[in-house]
């Protein structure tokens, strides 16, 4: 079998492949998702051509068609219009078929109208890289054989199915179904592992969909976004700027009271102040669960009501499917405890939605929504309480 212009050791095979794929990986996070989805960062136009053309080369997808998906996602996530849901869809759909998904919604001109827009529009993108999508993968595998000789095939075909395999189906897969959560959004997300080393940072994704406008994906001391040190190092040698950062959590011990620099906190950490309210309420809706089963109340007789109550502190109850909405109403009509619980979370989340209320008027929601929650009697309300007066104005960013 004659080898290609570069005869290499097996070994150099496997670490050329992976390399090739990492650029490629490295292309949709910084470039697609980043920059043109979320617009976090500002790249050189060399920078950001070289991606584009890069992307043309090993995927044939289309930044329009990608971001216009990428932002329809986040307007309608967990819903039947989420193009790729495996809430809505299921789990073995999204995985196996998550590039068919997206093939699926990129031909929706709806979506491409109304999420498109932005993108780039020049006679490149018109003329070449949007109407021969085909094309580029067609050159990558010219190129694959004649620098490697028949393995090449292979190497091309690992490159080919790294996106549809990573991208769509473990991220949009995976990262809204098995996971740990930092945050509470209104989602399912997950961040899948701390350390985004694999799949260039998109495996913080619960971290993402909290701070969606925010370049770096790592939020805790202890994760590690590859993709946001590619980013900085582009900003040392002025080639990126990054736009938007989520900003950092800060407590105050002494505060005993709100002011206006907790309610700009509370609202700025929103998804982080649902999580604690989340991890400070779980025992003792748990204790409650227990307790109700024990009294032989209809309905709670299974782990479906542990299973509805984890679900229904981590998001909405009408997020819920239909069987836990249903196994926690029981229990919220049975429980003053859980009654109280449920409708002092959704007091908490009207704070953010009061967009008539002036900035004096939310502050004093806010010192009221506390002293209700440290006379309810319940002990966790009362220390989370405390915890959320200590919140105090974010370090500056991303607003």
């Amino acid at each position: 079998m004659q080898a290609g212009l570069l005869d290499l050791p097996w070994w150099a095979y496997v670490l050329v492949t992976l390399g090739l794929t990492h650029v490629t990986i490295a292309s949709v996070t910084i470039f697609l998702h980043r920059h043109q989805a979320h617009r976090a960062l500002s790249l050189h136009p060399a920078v950001a051509h070289f991606f584009r053309f890069w992307l043309w080369l090993t995927t044939g997808m289309v930044t329009r068609e990608w971001v216009a998906i990428h932002r329809k996602h986040h307007a309608a996530t967990e819903t039947a219009e989420d193009p790729h849901s495996p809430q809505v869809r299921g789990i073995r759909k999204v995985l196996l078929e998550g590039a068919e998904l997206y093939r699926l919604e990129s031909r929706n001109a709806a979506t491409l109208a109304q999420y498109g827009r932005g993108t780039p529009d020049d006679w490149i993108e018109r003329r070449l890289y949007t109407p021969h999508s085909a094309l580029g993968v067609g050159i990558m595998l010219g190129i694959d054989l004649v620098l490697f000789g028949p393995i090449g095939l292979t190497m091309w075909a690992v490159q080919m199915l790294w996106i549809p395999i990573f991208a769509a189906g473990v991220i949009n897969g995976i990262g809204h179904y098995w996971g740990y959560r930092n945050f509470a959004p209104y989602d399912a997300s997950r961040n899948i592992v701390p350390w985004g080393l694999l799949i260039g940072g998109e495996e913080l994704h619960n971290n993402h969909h909290a701070y969606a406008s925010s370049a770096r994906f790592s939020n805790r001391w202890w994760e590690f976004d590859i993709g946001w040190m590619y980013i900085r190092a582009l900003g040392v040698v002025r080639l990126a700027k990054v736009r938007k950062v989520a900003p950092g959590i800060r407590y105050t011990a002494s505060k005993t009271h709100c002011d206006a620099d907790t309610l700009q906190a509370v609202i700025t950490h929103r998804y982080d102040v649902l999580a604690r309210f989340a991890r400070t309420l779980q025992r003792t809706a748990r204790e409650e669960i227990r307790s109700l089963r024990d009294s032989a109340v209809p309905g709670l007789k299974d782990s479906s009501a542990l299973n509805a109550v984890r679900l229904w502190l981590q998001r909405d109850a009408q997020a819920l499917p239909e069987m836990e909405r249903a196994v926690l109403e029981q229990a919220l009509h049975s429980s003053p405890v859980l009654s109280t619980i449920d409708s002092m979370r959704q007091d908490l989340t009207a704070l953010w939605g009061r967009s008539t209320a002036s900035k004096d008027q939310l502050v004093r929601q806010l010192e009221d929504w506390c002293r209700r929650a440290e006379q309810s009697g319940i002990d966790a309300l009362r220390e989370f309480s405390r915890t959320l007066r200590r919140y105090d104005s974010p370090s500056r960013g991303m607003q």
